[in-house]
């Protein structure tokens, strides 16, 4: 008896995890063409797509749920490389007022904690890309609390395609 209520356990942790695993993996590419930006993002199927045309820069967010929340900016360039984007955007999010560490950076952006009070922890990322005289830059939404996983997933899905 005890042998099988230890399988069935088991056989429903791994059925959970599963399913944890197909919603991350049910992100397609979206290609924000007809929208007037000239870039393709993973997001899940049926994401809200949303643009303001801002006169300086087009503000897109896609969004689906509470765990998947993405803003693009598109604009002119305004940077010499996105080398210096980067640390412009890192600057930026140094100074915000819950700031806590930087969890990741690599060449094309970072991942970042930010630190509310003792106990409550939020997550976020900036990505930045130059294509032509134009800049992106992709962040998390402006509204919501994300984990260290939404956050990853969300960065993982705006790198450009190799």
């Amino acid at each position: 008896m005890k042998n099988t209520t230890f399988i069935a356990l088991l056989l429903v942790g791994a059925a959970l995890l599963s399913c944890g695993k197909d919603a991350k993996n049910k992100l397609k590419s979206l290609d924000l063409m007809p929208q007037g930006v000239p870039i393709s993002i993973m997001a899940p199927d049926s994401a809200e797509v949303k643009v303001s045309d801002l006169v300086v820069q087009k503000d897109v967010t896609i969004q689906k749920g509470e765990h998947f929340y993405v803003q693009i900016f598109m604009s002119d360039a305004t940077a010499a490389n996105a080398k210096a984007l980067k640390a412009e955007q890192l600057e930026q999010v140094k100074t915000m007022p819950y700031f806590s560490k930087i969890i990741r950076e690599d060449d094309g952006g970072f991942l970042y904690e930010n630190k509310i009070d003792s106990t409550n922890l939020s997550y976020g990322f900036r990505h930045v890309r130059m294509q032509g005289d134009k800049e992106f830059i992709f962040q998390t939404g402006l509204i919501g609390n994300f984990s260290k996983e939404d956050a990853e997933a969300m960065y993982q899905a705006v790198q450009p395609k190799k």
